[in-house]
């Protein structure tokens, strides 16, 4: 903060640096202005202050509301514009724009994660180390109404309206994926199985794409390598092939890039395969090199490894692009962001262009609020020795991210939606804020 004094009158001049944003952001050199220039802008700023506080602007950042909740309680926002939160059992639905409470629903028991798929709400309580199977209770997202309730756990297919009840086996690879005894779908309205696939070992569970202009359809890889597709409507087998030995870990098989992707081991080293989802022929094979990871980049396929990120295109598996010092990408709705700087192999790099593997807009020193922002994404980051958080909106078309302000001290564990940000208090509330994009 500068001050100096013209004609009596003292003018303040905000550097910036004081309000904690990074140092790239200010950079102030020599003027060259003319003495006289400083007491007439100061005279424009008057004038043009003074008529536009007829109507100011509200603040970058605002508080809607708050939600009292415990400090381990779930929340999570829909893709309506509703925020969901359960506090001791009770679950409670708020509209994100003005806070109204649309309905309030309990249940038996806490549950730790909330999720939502057909017009519902799944409920599966935590059972902790006991072998208690809860269930799962569906509750319609509409109105809080309960639906239905059955043993075990009921799973989405993304990009399809299927609900299936498994078994799970514990792993690293999330609910779901790695599943034993009976596969039923569900039906959404009345929770009673459609149709039933016994699985008599354990099996890798994954939703792959069918033909163009269909649903997705399920794709089971059982133990003894065998990979079968059925038809997520009748429970039809459609293909059926033997892939190659691999570790089917939690990223493998992945699908990218409309084909199924597996890594797996050979007598002349690591490598990629693309299968067909739909018939399960094998498309092409190559060198994996040091790559961990396979992942969606638009319309390439990734691989991440200790070496670098390499974009392929998905329908040869030829070499588009190749960033040494990236360690991973990720897609964000419609944006990619590469992961990997000197502080760490997990702190953003940027948001860039999938298609030339360029930065568009850089994101050193920030981390991604989870969420989605639309077409752009909320990032934060930390100040003043961890006092002080600052949020920004990052979106192509800008090569930094744009300031919004600070949060207060102890925020944290936040979620973004389109012009919403939630975050949790120390207070032990979610409070939910507004933002508005200035540029």
């Amino acid at each position: 903060m500068a001050a100096e004094t013209f004609g009596g009158a003292t003018v303040v001049i905000d550097l910036g640096l004081d309000r904690g944003e990074p140092d790239e952001y200010a950079a102030p050199g020599h003027s060259t202005v003319p003495r006289w220039f400083a007491p007439v802008l100061t005279a424009v700023l008057v004038l043009l202050g003074s008529a536009a506080s007829a109507s100011p602007r509200p603040p970058a950042l605002s508080p809607v509301f708050s939600v009292r909740v415990g400090p381990a309680d779930p929340y999570t926002l829909t893709g309506d514009g509703d925020l969901l939160a359960q506090s001791l059992g009770t679950l409670v639905s708020y509209d994100l724009a003005d806070g109204r409470q649309h309905w309030q629903a309990g249940s038996e028991a806490p549950t730790y994660r909330l999720r939502t798929g057909e017009g519902l709400v799944l409920l599966r309580p935590y059972s902790g180390t006991t072998r208690v199977d809860y269930g799962t209770t569906a509750v319609s997202l509409a109105d809080g109404t309960p639906r239905w309730r059955r043993a075990g756990s009921v799973v989405t297919v993304a990009g399809s309206p299927a609900l299936l009840a498994v078994s799970s086996v514990r792993s690293f690879s999330g609910p779901g994926r790695r599943v034993q005894g009976p596969v039923e779908a569900v039906d959404p309205a009345t929770g009673r199985t459609r149709w039933r696939v016994d699985v008599p070992s354990t099996a890798v569970l994954a939703g792959v794409p069918g033909p163009a202009g269909e649903e997705p359809r399920m794709l089971l890889l059982h133990d003894d390598r065998t990979a079968v597709v059925h038809d997520l409507t009748t429970g039809a087998v459609l293909a059926r092939a033997q892939l190659p030995a691999a570790d089917y870990g939690p990223d493998n098989p992945v699908v990218s890039g409309g084909l199924l992707l597996l890594r797996h081991p050979t007598l002349t080293g690591r490598v990629v395969s693309a299968f067909d989802p739909v018939t399960l022929r094998q498309r092409w094979t190559r060198p994996a090199g040091f790559a961990f990871g396979v992942t969606t980049c638009g319309a390439l396929t990734c691989l991440a490894g200790p070496d670098g990120v390499r974009a392929v295109d998905p329908a040869d598996g030829a070499t588009s692009w190749f960033r040494p010092e990236w360690r991973s990408v990720e897609q964000r709705g419609g944006l990619v962001v590469a992961f990997g700087t000197p502080a760490g192999e997990t702190d953003p790099a940027g948001i860039i262009d999938p298609a030339s593997g360029q930065v568009v807009v850089d994101l050193h020193g920030w981390r991604i609020v989870p969420g989605t922002g639309g077409d752009h994404l909320l990032v934060a980051r930390t100040v003043d020795a961890g006092a002080r958080t600052m949020v920004a909106i990052a979106s192509p078309g800008a090569g930094r991210p744009e300031l919004l302000s600070d949060l207060p001290a102890g925020t944290g564990d936040c979620q973004a939606a389109p012009g919403r940000l939630v975050c949790r208090s120390t207070a032990g509330e979610l409070v939910v804020w507004a933002y508005e994009r200035r540029g």
